[in-house]
Parts: C-alpha cells; structure tokens; sequence
C-alpha cells in the first residue's frame, strides 16, 4: 500500500551549506556586502570588536539601504535558496534598484548563509522608510539541539525604530565567532574588501569600510593602498574587445623623471604598428581560430591595468620602500573581473592565477607578464547583457562554458599585445639601467684575453703558447655556434615539415580508397619522396662554398608549394626571368631553413590579415656590391616592429603560440655566419611592383663568389 511521505530538511545542513558554499570568512563577509550593494545603499560598514576572541569577539555589517520589512525578512531572508532577487531580475520594472538602478548581485538565495558561516548568534535589525524596525535574533546552539530546520523556533519583532530612527538600512550582528580571528587573517579581509570596487574604475555611489577595535585596533597599520604604489608604475594599458576584434587600444610606456636617458611613448589602435594586429585569433592544436564574443551573451570586454618592474637596479632610480612595494605587488598583484561595479570573486586572489600566467612564463620569463608585477582589472557588460557568464554556486568565478573560453582568450590575445609592446621598452630600460653586456659573447671575452696576454705575459714562448689555446677556442666554438644555428633553424622548420608530410600522405591515402589512375598516385608519391629529399638538405651536412643560389631558391619553393597552394598565395618568381645571375658564398641547408622561415612569416601574416589576392615576391639581384641578394617581399601588413627589434630573440607579434619571435633572429645568426647580411631593403633599392610597398621586405645579402 503507497502511504504518502514528504522531504524534510535536517537542521545541520545550514552549516554544512555555509560551509561547502562559503569558502572561507572573507567571503562570508563579502557575501553580506554584496546583499547590501544590491539593497541600493550608499555605504557599508563592517566593524570587528575583539576579533581574537571567539567567545566575546563581534562583527557588525551595517548599511544605509532599503532595508526589508517583516514580510521580506521572514520570507526572502529566511527562506534559503529563495526566488526573490530572481524574480526581481526578470522583471522589468524591478530589476534595477530603485534609487541607484543597480542590477541586483544575488540571485540563488544562499549568500545570507555566509552569517551562519562567521558567528553562532546572529542579530538582524533591518528597516524599511515605510515600516518599522524589525529584529529577528537566531541562536545556532538552538538549532544543534533540533533534529528538523522547520522545528527550529524563530522569532521577529517588530518595535518602533531605535537603531534606523531617520531612515533605512540593515544591521547585522555576529556574536560568539565561529574561530579566533589573526592579524594575518583579518589583514587578508580588508584587502578583500578593499578590492570589491576597482583601482580604475571607481564606483562613488556605493563605499565600504573596515576597521577593528579593541584588541585588534593596531592590525591594520602599514596596510599599503593602491593610491600608495600607483605612481611607481611604468606600464599601463586600456583595451576594448567586442565581436572577433580590439575595438580600441592604448598603451603608455612612463618612465619616471630620474629615467632621464627614456622618454615616454603612446601606441594606440591608430598607429601603424598596431592597425594590422586587432584581429583577436588563438591556436587550437594546428588551427588558428576566430575569438568572436559575439557568438555569445558577453558585450563589450574592457581591459585596463599597470605593469611594475621589480629589478632592483630599477627599483633603485625611485624607490623609497622596495620591500613594501614587492609585498604589496605580492599580495595583491593579478587580474580581476568585475561585473556591475562589483567584483566577481576570486579572480586575482593569491593563488588563482586563472589566466595562466605562470606557465605562459617558463619558456619566456622575460617577455611574459607575471601576477606579481600586474594590477589589472576587465570589466564586463551589466548581467542582462553578459548573461552567458553565468557564477558558480560556490561564488568562486564563472562556470567555464564556451562563453567564459572566448573571454579567457580574448584577454590572453590582449595581454600578448601588451607584453609585446612591453618588451621593446623594456630593453631600452634594460640598456641604459640594467647590467652591461658585450655584444658578441665568448668571442669578445677571447679578444680582451689576447690584449691583457699581450700586456702581462712578457715570456714570449709562454704567451705564443697560451695565443695557439685560445685560437683552438675561437676556431671550436665557431664551429659549435654555427652547427647550433643550422640545428636550431632545421628544428624551427621540422613541425611544419611534419604537418605538411602528413596533409600529403593523408591526400595519397583518399586518392587510394578513390580509386583513381595508377599515374596520377604514382605522380604524388614521386613528389612526396622528391618533397621528403628536399627536406632532408634542412639537416645534412653542407659546407660553406661558392654555389648557385637559383638552385636553393627553386628546391625551397618546391618545398613549400604544398603550403602556397592550400593558403592560394601565389608566387611572383622574378628570377625565373633573369640570366647570368652570380653564384655566391653560402651553404646548402643554412640558405634553405633561413628561406623556410622568410616564407613561412609570410603565409601566416598574409592569412592573419586575411589580404585580398595573397602573393610572395622572390627575385636574385646583384644590386648591392660584392653581394648576390635573395630578394622576399609579401603585399601583407609588413612589419609591425622596428627591424632592428625582430632579429632579436622571442621578438614577435604573433599571438601566443602562433610564433617563439626566434626565426628572424636565427635568419640573422645564420647571415652573420656565412660572412653575409639580412637587409629590410626599401622600395628603391631592388626593383619591386608597387603592391609591395606596405608588406615586409627582406634581402639575405651573401658575398658574391669568384674573382
């Protein structure tokens, strides 16, 4: 026989709640603030009397807004997991505050349960403008010794008004601490709640305050503020994205006034350097995909921040209190989110590093930003337009749908961008205040050697003898720098080799289960092995004489038609046309991988930039004295950095992942090498049609061989 039953909710499962979805106090506490914010106040107050006593310690929550009534309290207050500010969301006219038209922050019921959370005895005295004071008192003793939350007696009173006697507000009081509170903790509280509004974006209509009294009353000197570090930044940055773009961009480089050898610069989204870089692109495994925020309810993304230099030999040109400063960046370095006015929690906590910082820094710790030198903020549309970023229940950030992804890598794409302009000021600060370096390593060291020998070593036989060692030293290092080059240069071009093997193999084993003609798939297989043999030259042994460079130019196009084919860039092969062209110094695999890398800069920029009728320009001129010139140029955006900053090591503008900035700079080792040059020619220099004057334009120069 069915008997009817019915759920009952056990009394233990409001702490058990409180504390699976109420991570720790400090966000109990900014739960609490939060209901205030959305109560249309215009402060709040959260004071600690005798913090470090659990049995006698309180923290009070008061606020100046609407307040609630007896109906609100005992059902939008006591009802956990309540509809009420849901409702409110969905309806039009009450949607917004009323006073300050904010968008309400709650919307699962459970914030209230970060009371339960801080304090056994909990004292609610609330007012509305029309109504009187109510005060609802709840002794967690009371609900330990029942079995059923429903069986808990609660009771609210309603008087005249006695604590909100000239207006609105709400009063919170949490008596008997659920722990003791430390210095340590109740500093980590204050920068919490200190952080609610942005650095940047400053919201006046809603403050709060901290403070301790009593025992605790000392624990918050020599607390820093951002106002208190914000002027020894050097970096900053503002950024708009929306759609699959950056819609605006500006970036400062400030040095400070003792920086007397720097001088400031602005980049913005106007300057020729950056127009072709405000496609917003990321890698997935082989593919380079759109980041489009407008597949989803997100708006328009801003990003603002400051970046800090924490050498020391910097930090010393400013400085007054360095150890505050790196404790400060320390603590409070990182990227936070804000929604609203109010921030979502915990992006740019201590130990959250939600964009991956860190790892992004292992390879290349010098170009890459980390959390403790960044104050960054994003700010996000209000929730009725960003309603696919949607919170977790347990207050710790978005859940991590498709939504949340494409934000994740939009603000990746822009710190890119940022780090990438960065860089260049940074080496400037580097090179006039950082520590001297030679030029050419090892070998200037063996120069100043040989001149010291010859000024301290009057033996003659003994200084011949230590000339013959140092010589053996030159002549072996030479030999290992420039095997690394071309090994460097082979390994640079292998995962492209690989990928385009695999297309072709893949094409040859369609065109078998197709059926077709025995010719045709001889014809493919003859080139994959003429392909694979071509390849193979990347890493064979080849010394550096006198040859013809028409040759190489032919076997590198050959191996990279596949490509020009599948991105249909066509090739204008000038040469082709020529006669008599001279041979000249240069090695067989040293010419191919720096060519290799020539074209492979050139396809991916003309397919980021998505140039109308792609074509790569390859002539051999003898217009430059004593040298014969492999001539590349493209009709995409050019270059986006001064040439003399992309033959530096991990110098690039790619996105991340797309690109380590080493292939210019190991084109140019491999130059340097073979006793030849890498020129960014202008137009006047070799001859050239007039599409290619805004793309990028290289000539490997090598001395011309023969008499």
């Amino acid at each position: 026989m069915a008997k009817p039953v019915s759920f009952k909710t056990m009394a233990r499962v409001i702490n058990q709640l409180g504390e699976q979805l109420i991570r720790n106090d400090s966000i109990a506490l900014l739960e609490l603030i939060k209901n205030s914010y959305d109560a249309d106040a215009s402060q709040c107050t959260v004071t600690m009397e005798n913090p470090n006593f659990a049995d006698t310690g309180r923290i009070i929550i008061e606020d100046d807004g609407e307040g609630m009534d007896y109906e609100t309290l005992s059902t939008a207050w006591l009802e956990i997991g309540t509809s009420y500010k849901e409702d409110l969301l969905k309806d039009d006219l009450r949607k917004r505050s009323p006073k300050y038209k904010r968008f309400r922050l709650g919307e699962k019921g459970i914030g209230r349960l970060g009371v339960h959370r801080l304090g056994k005895e909990i004292e609610i005295i609330t007012r509305t403008i029309k109504s009187n004071e109510c005060v609802l008192k709840i002794n967690w003793d009371d609900i330990s010794r029942k079995k059923y939350l429903e069986d808990v007696p609660v009771e609210i009173i309603e008087r005249k008004p006695a604590i909100f006697t000239t207006g609105s507000g709400t009063k919170i009081i949490v008596k008997r601490l659920r722990v003791p509170w430390t210095r340590v903790m109740a500093r980590d509280c204050s920068r919490s709640i200190t952080s609610l509004n942005s650095p940047f974006e400053s919201d006046d209509s809603f403050r709060v305050s901290f403070k301790i009294a009593d025992e605790g009353s000392n624990w918050l000197e020599g607390l820093l503020e951002f106002s208190d570090i914000e002027h020894y930044k050097l970096f900053t940055f503002d950024v708009s994205m929306a759609g699959n773009k950056i819609t605006s961009f500006k970036y400062r480089f400030v040095p400070w006034e003792t920086m007397k050898k720097l001088t400031a610069r602005t980049i913005t989204h106007d300057d020729r350097e950056m127009k072709p870089l405000l496609r917003m692109v990321y890698k997935e495994e082989n593919k380079v995909l759109d980041i489009d925020l407008n597949l989803y309810q997100i708006g328009e993304v801003r990003f603002r921040g400051v970046i800090f230099d924490r050498d020391t030999r910097t930090l010393a040109l400013g400085v007054q209190d360095k150890a505050g400063l790196k404790k400060y960046l320390d603590r409070n370095g990182g990227i936070r989110v804000f929604r609203d006015n109010m921030r979502v929690f915990d992006y740019g906590e201590l130990g959250n590093d939600w964009l991956e910082l860190g790892i992004r820094r292992i390879n290349i710790p010098t170009l890459k930003l980390s959390n403790n030198i960044i104050i960054g903020a994003i700010y996000i549309r209000e929730r009725e337009i960003s309603s696919d970023l949607r919170e977790k229940t347990n207050r710790e950030g978005f859940v991590e749908n498709d939504a949340y992804i494409a934000l994740y890598h939009a603000v990746r794409f822009a710190l890119g961008r940022i780090e990438s302009l960065r860089k260049t000021d940074k080496d400037l600060l580097r090179k006039h205040y950082g520590p001297k370096k030679t030029s050419e390593p090892v070998t200037t060291s063996i120069t100043d050697l040989k001149d010291f020998v010859e000024k301290n070593v009057r033996d003659e036989s003994a200084r011949n003898e230590i000339y013959r060692y140092l010589d053996r030293i030159a002549t072996d290092y030479e030999f290992i720098t420039g095997s690394l080059i071309k090994s460097a240069g082979a390994g640079l071009n292998l995962i492209m080799v690989i990928h385009e093997l695999e297309k072709i193999i893949n094409g040859i084993m369609i065109m078998i289960k197709n059926k077709v003609s025995f010719d045709i798939l001889a014809d493919r297989v003859k080139m994959l092995s003429s392909l694979i043999e071509g390849y193979s030259i990347l890493v064979k042994n080849s010394e550096k004489k006198v040859r013809s460079l028409t040759g190489l130019v032919e076997q590198c196009i050959f191996n990279m038609q596949f490509r020009f084919d599948v991105h249909k860039i066509a090739c204008e092969t000038v040469f082709r046309n020529r006669k008599n062209i001279p041979d000249a110094v240069c090695s067989e695999s040293h010419v191919l991988n720096a060519l290799m890398n020539l074209f492979d800069n050139s396809i991916w920029w003309l397919g980021y930039s998505k140039t109308v009728s792609p074509t790569i320009f390859i002539d051999i001129s003898d217009e430059l004295p004593g040298y014969v010139s492999i001539v590349v140029a493209d009709n995409g955006p050019g270059f986006t950095k001064p040439t003399d900053e992309i033959i530096k090591p991990f110098v690039t503008d790619k996105p991340e992942g797309m690109g380590m900035g080493i292939g210019l700079h190991l084109t140019h080792q491999i130059m340097e090498s073979l006793g030849g040059e890498l020129i960014f020619p202008e137009m006047e220099i070799f001859e050239m049609p007039e599409k290619y004057e805004k793309g990028a334009k290289i000539a490997l120069a090598f001395k011309r061989g023969g008499k």
